[in-house]
């Protein structure tokens, strides 16, 4: 019998004020029965960093032809593709082929440098690609945030970001690497 995704409520209030974006989001999360915690929260941190009315999370997971998330136009058009982990080459690739803009937000401690090592040079190829550090210490506490329901208000300046809840306050910067 297949396991099938926990479903996670979460309300994101929204101050961006590097791109001048305030709004509250009321998002359902599916957890992939494989996904932990970390994961599930990088992709929240991922909605906040580049929120807006048409960005949606996708499948992820159960399929290799879509983005963790992605922002589309009314045709359908992908305009922003955002992935999360240390994906392979070849999807970068692809996702790059397909969207007007690639982000990903890279995490995973020690294999972040490796992984970094082995792909900068053919990831540097893609001009509409930005590839963002997390550190190990940052994503361990965003997965302590992970809660079934969530009321997170998320504060961006600077490059800066807050996550808070009423259980405590994460900060983390992003590290643009390309």
């Amino acid at each position: 019998m297949a396991l099938k995704a926990t479903v996670f409520k979460a309300t994101l209030n929204i101050a961006d004020m590097d791109r001048h974006y305030y709004a509250d989001h009321h998002l359902t999360i599916a957890r992939h029965p494989s996904e932990t915690d970390e994961r599930m929260m990088v992709r929240l941190l991922a909605f906040a960093l580049n929120a807006n009315e048409s960005l949606e999370f996708c499948r992820g997971l159960s399929t290799d032809d879509e983005a963790d998330l992605w922002q589309k136009d009314l045709t359908g058009h992908i305009e922003h593709w955002i992935e999360v982990g240390l994906p392979e080459e070849d999807r970068i690739r692809k996702a790059c082929n397909r969207a007007d803009k690639v982000t990903l937000y890279c995490y995973g401690g020690r294999a972040v440098p490796v992984w970094w090592e082995k792909h900068q040079q053919r990831l540097m190829r893609h001009e509409n690609l930005k590839v963002f550090v997390l550190a190990a210490e940052d994503t361990a506490a965003l997965a302590n945030l992970a809660a079934r329901s969530m009321n997170l208000q998320v504060n961006i300046q600077d490059g800066e970001v807050s996550l808070s809840d009423d259980q405590g306050v994460v900060s983390l910067t992003p590290e643009l690497r390309l």
